[in-house]
Formats: C-alpha cells, structure tokens, sequence
C-alpha cells in the first residue's frame, strides 16, 4: 500500500518525507486556506520538498467542467512533477475527468461516498478515486466495507489503470483496516503517522535491549568498542 501524508503543513510534511517510506502529498481547499499562505506557492514548495516523482494532488474549485480543465491545467503547468487534480464527483466533474484525460493531466475523483461513484469516476477515466472512510461511519455507514467494495468491484472488472485512495482517517486502526481489505493507497494526516507504527510492548522491548546491554558495557556503545 502506498502511503500519502494528507497536509499542507511544510514542517508536517518535511519530518514525515524524511522519516516515514511516504509517497506524496494530498491537499484540498479546507487544508490550504488553513494555512493562510499564497496557495500556488505552496503547492510549489510542497513539490520542492518531495521532489518531481512523488504524488501531489491538489483541488480545483470550479464547478464547470471547461474551467475544472483550465484550472488543471495552469496547476499542472505551475507545479509540475508527478501531479493529478482532485476532482469532486459529478456531472462537470466526470465531464471535466474524460477531457483532462485527453490532456494527459491525472486525476483524483474526490468525494466518494459509494461504489457506484468510485465505478463511475474509473469508467470516466480517473486514476485514483478518494472514499471518505471516517464520514462515512460518522453516518452510521461502513467506511471500510465501502472501501472493500469498490476494491472487490475494480477486481471484478479488471480495472487496473484506477487505484483506491482511502482518506477521511481518524485514527491508525481504519488505516489497518483498510490495508486489510486490499485497499492500494491510503492519505492520512500527521497525527497519525506515529500512532502506525507505536506499540507499548515495542517500547518494552527496546527499554529491556537497553537495560540488558548496560548491565554489562554500562554506558559504551558499540561504536566505543
């Protein structure tokens, strides 16, 4: 599975490229404007970060397919590397889908609530669709059985040119979760990232290593010796 930090925060995103085997950046309108920065440049200094080959996705606004084209467009030209537009699903979001794939430019069709969107958005040409896994139960739904869905439904037709980006995590468990039922990428905040790979007995483990170790070379390290 591919992991994607989910964050406009350029501190967030610089410790976890350095730290973590990540594959990129999603943003959307509500991460950005948190950010109260100049939103082109940012995106730029995101690509700067994780280089040209890393994923970067980020949102248009617009609500008419030709000005979603055209907004992809200039985000393409002014980002650069390996970029896709996040797209909401609908009407002008499928129409604008089929014609920026033309183009060549890559798409991300965001706001996925069911399977039959996720097939839609696929069918319509998008390379990542993006189910919202936590809204989804906050509406008494299953977010990860909407995941294994559209999972079990892009096996059964053999679409292999769209992948299942799940988001909308609270917490590492729905990430675990979503892994488990085959799901290809998943985009999380920072606040999760440590949670994926803390573990109470792992600290127990690597406190006893070092009592064990001290009991007998007392404060030398292998490199002392």
């Amino acid at each position: 599975m591919l992991y994607i930090i989910d964050t406009a925060d350029l501190e967030a995103i610089k410790h976890i490229n350095e730290f973590y085997p990540v594959d990129g950046v999603t943003t959307n309108p509500s991460i950005i404007a948190k950010e109260k920065t100049d939103c082109i440049e940012r995106l730029r200094e995101i690509r700067r970060i994780i280089g040209e080959d890393k994923i970067l996705c980020a949102q248009t606004l617009q609500t008419d397919a030709g000005l979603i084209v055209e907004e992809g467009k200039k985000l393409q030209e002014a980002i650069g590397g390996n970029f896709y537009l996040k797209v909401p699903i609908g009407e002008a979001g499928l129409k604008a889908t089929m014609e920026l794939k033309k183009l060549g430019i890559g798409v991300l069709m965001t706001a996925i609530f069911t399977p039959t969107q996720a097939l839609m958005a696929a069918k319509a040409g998008a390379d990542f669709v993006a189910p919202y896994v936590n809204r989804i139960d906050n509406v008494c739904g299953d977010g990860v059985g909407v995941v294994a869905e559209i999972v079990n439904q892009f096996d059964n037709y053999n679409i292999t040119s769209c992948r299942v980006m799940a988001a909308s995590f609270k917490n590492a468990q729905q990430v675990n979760d979503c892994a488990s039922v085959g799901c290809h990428i998943a985009t999380i905040g920072p606040d999760i990232y440590k949670n994926l790979i803390s573990h109470p007995l792992t600290d127990v483990a690597i406190e006893g290593f070092n009592r064990d170790w001290r009991s007998v070379y007392g404060d030398k390290q292998i490199l002392d010796l």
